[in-house]
């Protein structure tokens, strides 16, 4: 499954409301870190296809929820279960860093 875009009116469905973990990936195409896990993302999402959502959220196009969220810097992935977040990880990282430090939440 490829990852998910969300935007600030549909966050309340597709994260809070979610069956599933929610991995929150919050970027702007500016941004060249972002850029990089990107690739890294869409494949981790096919590999844990069922265990958790990844989803993307635009800052520039909806920044309502990053404000609430306190997101101060990108790349931030925060991870929510039951509509809940429970872990944060901000900054780029390898994909074998990205995969291990979400297996370790789920």
């Amino acid at each position: 499954m490829a990852t998910k875009a969300i935007s600030d009116s549909s966050f309340q469905t597709d994260v809070l409301g979610s069956d599933v973990p929610v991995l929150v990936d919050f970027w702007a195409e500016w941004c060249g870190p972002c850029k990089m896990i990107g690739p890294a993302l869409e494949e981790i999402s096919d590999e844990l296809d069922g265990k958790v959502v990844i989803a993307k959220h635009n800052i520039d196009d909806h920044p309502d929820m990053p404000g609430k969220l306190g997101v101060r810097g990108i790349p931030t992935m925060i991870l929510f279960k039951d509509g809940q977040p429970v872990a944060t990880k901000v900054g780029a990282a390898p994909k074998s860093q990205l995969k291990a430090w979400l297996e370790q939440q789920l």
